[in-house]
């Protein structure tokens, strides 16, 4: 058996006086410090998520959303999506409430904000008192803020004007989708975003084909636009309830740079997207949210 040692500096004079070429010698082993180096460096250069802009459907189930969303649902595994995120109870108006608020304040019904004048803090008055940037596009409302239904805008739908005493930070920053367009454009999209589509595009009164074609065309800005491709933006769709036949399971994806084909398996609620709002944002956890299985643990999502 032949073994290979390391010519002394006698027999490497020899081979140089002969013109013979010295033998090849092994390269050294990388050091702890160069292996680990490159993912170091890989993970310093992903920049951190720092905004979050939210879409909320109406009334379907993973099963359903996953089957008649087909762009949305090629997002969802391009990127990322949960197979066992539940939203909360029935209807609609608790969920949203619970998003915004980390809690659901006792609501059991869907009536308006001149019958459920909340007092406590939401999602986007707590952004205000810790001066970062927020926002809520309303599809379809008329003004700013709007305290009531008017053709296909839902007020149930928008969470932020139910919160009372927060009416004046409302009605600078809770706007319509105009308002969106120029955002997405100037990269100047909130920290903590929300976007309500209307009745029929969220899927509550059109077919869910309508809301996927609906979804696609914003989306398609979003993608072409300064904060998509900064990697500082990520995009979750989520639906406020099932429509009773899946235990509450919904399709809950999530759109950022950093996901690649990932499937998670974990228990998620809405509750984990007060948490997200709160994480990407560097806030106090609201509520319910203290407790709140992570979204950013589950997808592996930079925040900071």
């Amino acid at each position: 058996m032949w073994i290979r040692r390391a010519l002394a500096p006698t027999a490497l004079l020899a081979c140089a006086l002969s013109g013979s070429p010295a033998p090849a010698q092994p390269a050294p082993a990388p050091t702890a410090t160069a292996r680990t180096a490159a993912p170091q460096a890989a993970a310093a250069a992903r920049p951190a998520v720092t905004k979050l802009l939210v879409f909320v459907e109406e009334n379907h189930s993973l099963r359903q959303m996953r089957t008649g969303m087909p762009y949305t649902f090629g997002l969802a595994k391009r990127y990322g999506y949960a197979t066992d995120y539940r939203a909360l109870t029935h209807p609609s108006l608790p969920n949203y409430i619970a998003v915004a608020g980390g809690r659901m304040y006792g609501i059991s019904n869907d009536r308006g904000p001149d019958r459920h004048r909340l007092t406590g803090q939401s999602v986007f008055g707590q952004a205000i008192r810790h001066h970062r940037s927020t926002a809520v596009y309303a599809d379809g409302m008329p003004g700013t803020c709007a305290l009531s239904n008017r053709g296909r805008y839902a007020v149930r739908h928008n969470p932020w004007t139910y919160f009372s005493r927060e009416r004046a930070s409302c009605r600078r920053h809770d706007r319509s989708m105009a308002g969106f367009v120029f955002d997405v454009r100037a990269g100047r999209l909130p920290r903590v975003g929300m976007v309500v589509p209307d009745l029929c595009h969220d899927a509550h009164d059109c077919g869910l084909a309508t809301a996927d074609a609906w979804f696609k065309s914003v989306m398609r800005r979003i993608l072409a636009g300064p904060d998509w491709r900064s990697g500082r933006l990520a995009v979750v769709l989520t639906a406020d309830e099932d429509d009773r036949t899946d235990g509450n399971r919904v399709l809950t994806t999530v759109i950022h740079r950093s996901q690649h084909s990932h499937v998670v398996r974990s228990r998620l609620n809405h509750y984990s997207l007060t948490r997200l709002y709160d994480e990407v944002a560097e806030l106090p956890y609201l509520g319910a949210a203290a407790s709140a299985p992570s979204i950013a643990t589950a997808f592996g999502l930079p925040v900071r």
